[in-house]
Formats: C-alpha cells, structure tokens, sequence
C-alpha cells in the first residue's frame, strides 16, 4: 500500500532534475509543507525520497537560494526564508537576451543598490555582517562554476537588500532573482574583451570594497563602492554592445 505522504517521485524526462526539484520544494513551501524557519530534510533525505544524486540536489539548493526561498546555515543546515508569492512581480530570465536587456537591467539595479548599500552600512547587524562574508567567500571559492558563483552573487547582494531592515527592498530583489546577475561569468568577460581570471579578481575587489564599507557602517563609502561596482559592470558591456552594433552596421 502506498504511503498518501511520500514525497512525490521526479519525473525522470522533461526539464533538469534540478528544476524539477526545485519545482517539488517551492510548491511544498508555497502550500505550507514547509514554513518560515523550518529547516529542509538532509541531502541525504531528499536523494532518498526523490530518487536524485547529492549534485542535483545542491544545485536546487543553489537555485533556491538564489531566488530567496531558503539559507543555508554552515554547520546547521538550510532552512526556508519565506513563501513565494505566484503573482509576484518578475523578471523572466528568459526575457533577458540582448546586451541592452542586461544594460537596462543594470540601470534598475544602480537606482535600487546604491542606497540598500547605504542603509545596511547603517542598520546591519553583527549576524548580518557574517551572513554576507559568507556569501562573499562562497562566490570567491565558485568562480570557476558559473550557476554557483551567480548563486553566491545574488545572495551577497540579497544579503545587503536584507540589511536593510526595509522588507520592501528585500521583496523587489526577491521577485528580481537572479536574472540580475549575468547568467555566466565567462560570457561577460568574453564580451568585455576580459580575461575570465583577470575579470573574476577585479569583481571580487569591488564586491569586497562594498562589504568593507559596510562591515566599517561608512554609509558614503558603501553607496560609492556599490555605484561603483554597478556603474563598471554598465560601462563593459556598454562598450561591448557599441561595437556589436558598429559590426552589424
């Protein structure tokens, strides 16, 4: 007989069976399976009762977290942030195809992350403070995997959006996702005529000018540090996408 409350089994072939996870885990959140501040079963468990391996697992965890729906606790475990609203605003990634999409895009989050940097260097706490140095040492250990480090990306900034203390801050970024982040970092480079290595260190100062500021609560130098960070990755690409259209002209 079969248990009414085994976890549903994946299907095995439409989309990945990441995405496929990650579908099972939002809807369990999205209907209250799993609540705010529940933690998630072990890696473990999860391969259990979905019929996964640990790497499809860690990549929903990764997706998850890049979208806000959970954090992950070193040492602890990972443990549901909130529940996703369906009719939320969005960006869909998909709609994000051009270089001006990106540029556009950059714009929004200039106007958006300059003061959120300003207010967390303010309001941060302690706890908070640790949750971005950990998100920034998990982007600087990923860079040689782009889905992790766009993962580790957003939640640095997330983090600073949380920061805050201003839910409306965290929301917009929350409904934005990670189709503010370039979906790989080796394509940015490329079309900033970049070096990856050299493109990937020069990213890691900003973002650490930006968590210094804050850690020192310099709310002048924290809103520099982010306009700054935002305002450079604006100006490669703007480059890039002046002489793609001096090519097709």
């Amino acid at each position: 007989m079969e248990n009414p409350n085994a976890a549903p089994r994946l299907p095995r072939k439409r989309r990945s069976l990441a995405q496929e996870l990650v579908t099972v885990l939002s809807e369990q959140i999205r209907d209250g399976h799993l609540k705010r501040g529940d933690k998630l079963p072990t890696e473990s468990a999860i391969m259990d009762a979905h019929g996964v391996s640990r790497t499809v697992v860690r990549e929903a965890i990764s997706r998850l977290q890049a979208a806000g729906q959970v954090e992950t606790r070193h040492g602890i475990g990972t443990f549901v942030l909130d529940t996703p609203s369906p009719s939320g605003f969005r960006i869909d990634p998909a709609t994000v195809v051009t270089l001006r999409d990106v540029l556009a895009i950059l714009e929004l989050r200039i106007s958006l992350e300059v003061e959120s940097a300003g207010l967390a260097a303010q309001r941060r706490s302690p706890e908070q403070l640790a949750l971005m140095r950990a998100a920034l040492d998990a982007l600087n250990e990923s860079v040689s995997h782009a889905s992790d480090a766009v993962a580790s990306d957003f939640q640095f900034h997330l983090q600073i959006a949380l920061a805050t203390g201003n839910r409306y801050f965290t929301d917009i970024m929350t409904h934005l996702g990670t189709s503010i982040i370039p979906r790989t970092r080796l394509n940015s480079a490329r079309l900033a005529h970049d070096d990856q290595q050299h493109y990937m260190n020069r990213l890691s100062r900003e973002h650490e000018e930006i968590y210094d500021a804050i850690a020192r609560q310099d709310s002048d130098a924290a809103r520099a540090a982010m306009r700054l960070h935002l305002t450079n990755s604006r100006e490669r690409l703007r480059h890039a996408h002046e002489e793609a259209e001096a090519q097709r002209g």
